[in-house]
């Protein structure tokens, strides 16, 4: 039984985390960036609000890694979010059955593991627009949130979400 509730509060809580993926283009000298700034048409699929969130969160995280926002920068930010589909079909089955002699039978039901969640993917690309917008770095994250958090949560989450997404940057060739 014991062994029972653990694999119940694992499955529960890497249900509940952020995934990453990066990608970057292989010739790219990250060290020649030091200035950035964020596209003026960006259509970040965020409200207003969360959308000033995530680039404080941005702007934070690479100031601690050296860069500096400029109005003539080395390179741009795209940020693109969008809600999508829970996909999440985890469930634990709880079953009974019998048999006597020949007969037998049985009964199950699924228990939904997570309820309903909602899933956002952001997407944030570095362009360098002096070499004809040449995409050098991606990230492409997934996670759950809350949309009905209030303000204080959504910056912590924002915070965190950024906090992974640069964990990998620069990359290490």
């Amino acid at each position: 039984m014991k062994a029972f509730r653990f694999i119940l509060i694992a499955l529960i809580l890497t249900s509940c985390g952020t995934v990453v993926n990066y990608d970057y283009e292989k010739s790219t000298d990250f060290t020649q960036y030091k200035t950035y700034n964020y596209f003026d048409d960006m259509q970040t699929g965020l409200s207003e609000l969360d959308t000033k969130r995530i680039i404080r969160s941005i702007d934070a995280k690479l100031a601690t890694l050296g860069l500096t926002r400029s109005d003539n920068p080395d390179f741009f930010i795209d940020i693109q979010s969008q809600d999508i589909p829970n996909r999440n079909n985890s469930n634990i089955g709880v079953g009974a059955g019998g048999t006597g002699g020949n007969v037998g039978g049985g009964v199950s039901v699924g228990i939904p593991l997570a309820g309903n969640q909602y899933t956002r993917e952001v997407v944030i690309d570095f362009v360098d627009k002096k070499q004809n917008e040449k995409l050098f770095w991606q990230a492409v994250s997934e996670s759950s949130y809350r949309p009905n958090a209030t303000p204080e949560k959504r910056e912590a989450v924002f915070v965190k979400l950024v906090e992974k997404i640069f964990s990998a940057y620069p990359p290490n060739k």
